[in-house]
């Protein structure tokens, strides 16, 4: 891929420690993902996700796709009425490990894909 293909908004370039490089920086836990920002995110347990700890991401307009769920360093599943409460308002939620979310993630941006993600600690 040349930089003219390269998808608009961040994207992981690669993995230390328990934590995601993105462009020029580290984060060193949790990682949320829109098509033009990534931040920090404090979650780190799968176990315990309610919909608030997403609420930023259902609030994108327009809303996205779906959430990509990356669970750590195991694919695991999050709690059912974490998963209903956001098939309850539109958006999809696909779950897997952090780094398959994170390789996800750079492919569908660059299919120009509308969507978000949510990365627990690896």
């Amino acid at each position: 891929m040349n930089r003219e293909d390269a998808p608009e908004g961040p994207i992981i370039k690669g993995f230390r420690e328990r934590g995601f490089l993105v462009a020029d920086r580290y984060v060193p836990g949790g990682l949320k993902l829109t098509p033009d920002d990534a931040r920090d995110w404090a979650a780190t347990d799968v176990t315990e996700l309610a919909v608030a700890d997403v609420a930023d991401l259902l609030a994108m307009e327009p809303p996205p796709e779906f959430i990509l769920l990356g669970t750590g360093n195991m694919m695991a599943r999050p709690p059912v009425a974490f998963v209903r409460a956001i098939e309850a308002r539109g958006v999809g939620l696909e779950v897997m490990d952090s780094r398959a979310a994170a390789r996800a993630w750079s492919v569908l941006r660059h299919e120009g894909r509308w969507i978000a993600a949510a990365l627990l600690p690896l």
